[in-house]
């Protein structure tokens, strides 16, 4: 299949981001000795600086690695934790029945910082000021303004997934509510122009005080100095300058909120797929919904079906619809609910659940099953979906030792939440996933982690690493990273083919985010697929949106070849402002 990009291959390293100055920050680091670790956490740094509508170091940041001293697979915990006074009844008192989607209540404590300096300090081999050397001189001397974080010239809002979390589209709330936003976003108060340079010299000053604290440490060992910065952001006076601008700005964080924050390095969840394993963060996040997925559908003969041909795609959302109702019904941070996830990813549910997809007709119905007595069915109807909002980033990595990272970093961003003065970035609003319904299993409680959307995957091979991957979208990440698999695994593509592909998704589950509303039945597809195959779908029941030709989909992928020693990459040309600001892979 011929695709617009090529694939990028190298012996030594591989790096796949969404902006090139991330990609390059990372190969810098390659180029130095680093390791795919050290690469990625410095490309996220970067990611932070130049795309702080999709994500800053003020959120979340998740992630699978695959250590080959060790020939394990662990899952970085990278999520927020709420605050000790976010209670439900707090909420309540205040006349909310939902946890807003912007502003300080929805801010829980930081976790990318203590998220990325821990990948770092144990999977790492370099300094914090290594890593964060490219992303300091980004925010001190500035970078070129692009369309996708501009939002000038770059097309109507509705063109572009994401495009409304853009400067453009919240100029006038930062000039109104949020003058410490409009004060670095908006110089001389007018939205910046495309290649026009953009400083944040606050955020510059937050890395050179960490960088400080790791300095005057380093004489006592390389962990030392990582500790020595994670301690001055969660214990020292950074950490009383985000509670104080909490408190300012009617947040519910304190001291104690990040004093006894601590990152946690897991075990993750996988199972099997013809002949690969796949790896998932926990079901404090989404993950676990892609491998209900593939258990499925390994019931059924895809590549006989054709490669987005009517009865595939129906047979791929059906799957989906029945694995997103026991995400909502089931998931949750595993400290504070007992989650069935064996039972969940068990070959005798996935039999009993795959008996309910019909061939011929897409299901209206939220149908959540019963894991624990193996029923089919459970509980009544949830609600439905809707379209993700603001951004997410995307590192992934390898090295020639066979070190593999996938970073699925968001939150923070710059529409959600207004940027501290002394610090330069605005605190995450991932408490918005939450539920305000004791009820439901991602309820919140005080020092719970709202389960979230952010997904990395990673895949081995007969014990040795394969791929890892993933996207930005929201509840749309274990939908479009399926079919990537899928096209790799089913139908032989390459990583680009794979991506590149024209792709899909259904609405038809209750958002995660604020206001969990929900449009059950609908289907987005590319309009890249046939006319004929849509009037099928629709022939089925499915609520079709036929969408742009590059709008479903941002995968980034890498891939190692055990045996040629070959590392490959992909990119996807949809990116955030495509093509304007398409995602970029290097190699060597």
């Amino acid at each position: 299949m011929p695709t617009m990009y090529p694939l990028v291959m190298g012996r030594r390293a591989i790096l796949a981001t969404e902006h090139y100055l991330s990609t390059s920050a990372g190969a810098r680091i390659f180029a130095r000795g680093g390791n795919a670790t050290d690469a990625a956490v410095a490309a996220t740094f970067v990611e932070g600086v130049v795309n702080p509508h999709m994500h800053t170091i003020g959120g979340e940041a998740p992630m699978l690695i695959y250590s080959a001293s060790a020939r394990r697979v662990v899952a970085i915990n990278g999520n927020m934790m709420a605050p000790e006074r976010a209670t439900i009844a707090h909420y309540r008192s205040l006349g909310l029945e939902l946890i807003p989607g912007t502003g300080l209540l929805a801010a829980g404590v930081p976790a990318a910082f203590d998220a990325l300096v821990t990948a770092l300090r144990d999977f790492g081999t370099k300094s914090l000021a290594d890593v964060l050397e490219p992303a300091l001189e980004l925010a001190g001397d500035g970078f070129p303004m692009h369309v996708g974080l501009s939002g000038e010239a770059g097309g109507p809002d509705d063109a572009v997934a994401g495009a409304g979390a853009s400067i453009r589209s919240n100029a006038r709330r930062f000039l109104a509510k949020w003058p410490s936003s409009a004060r670095v976003y908006l110089p001389d108060g007018k939205v910046p122009q495309p290649g026009s340079v953009l400083k944040n010299p606050a955020l510059a000053n937050f890395f050179k005080r960490v960088l400080d604290a790791e300095s005057a440490a380093r004489n006592r060992g390389r962990q030392a100095g990582l500790d020595a910065a994670r301690e001055r952001f969660y214990r020292g006076d950074i950490a009383r300058e985000i509670v104080a601008w909490s408190d300012a700005n009617g947040g519910l964080l304190a001291a104690s909120d990040l004093e006894r924050f601590t990152t946690r390095i897991e075990s993750p969840v996988s199972a099997d797929y013809r002949g690969a394993t796949v790896f998932k963060c926990g079901p404090w996040s989404q993950g676990p919904v892609f491998l209900q997925q593939l258990k499925l559908l390994e019931g059924f003969d895809l590549a006989a079906m054709g490669h987005n041909s009517a009865g595939y795609i129906h047979t791929v959302i059906e799957a989906a619809k029945l694995s997103f109702a026991d995400r909502e019904a089931y998931y949750g941070d595993p400290e504070f609910i007992d989650v069935p996830i064996a039972g969940l990813l068990s070959d005798r549910y996935a039999a009993i659940r795959r008996e309910l997809i019909d061939s011929g007709r897409a299901s209206m119905d939220q149908r959540p099953g019963d894991p624990i007595a193996m029923r089919a069915l459970r509980g009544a109807p949830a609600a439905g979906a809707r379209p993700w909002g603001a951004g997410t980033i995307h590192v992934a990595a390898a090295d020639r030792d066979g070190n593999m990272i996938a970073v699925t970093a968001s939150g923070g961003w710059i529409p959600s939440s207004p940027v501290i003065d002394a610090l330069g970035f605005p605190l995450g609003t991932r408490m918005q996933t939450f539920y305000l319904d004791e009820r439901h299993p991602n309820a919140l409680e005080p020092g719970k982690r709202p389960r979230t959307t952010l997904s990395p995957s990673l895949a081995m091979v007969k014990g040795e690493p394969y791929l890892a991957f993933g996207t930005e979208g929201g509840d749309q990440q274990d939908q479009w990273m399926l079919q990537f698999f899928l096209n790799v695994v089913d139908f032989g593509m390459d990583l680009q083919a794979a991506i590149e592909a024209p792709k899909f998704s259904t609405l038809h589950f209750r958002s995660t985010f604020s206001p969990h509303d929900n449009r059950p039945g609908v289907l987005r597809i590319e309009d890249r697929i046939p006319a004929s195959v849509r009037d099928a779908l629709a022939a089925r029941g499915h609520q079709i949106e036929v969408r742009p030709p590059w709008s479903e989909g941002h995968v980034l992928a890498v891939q190692i070849d055990t045996k040629s020693g070959v590392l490959s990459g992909g990119a996807d040309p949809r990116g955030q402002a495509a093509p304007v600001m398409p995602a970029q892979v290097i190699g060597w």
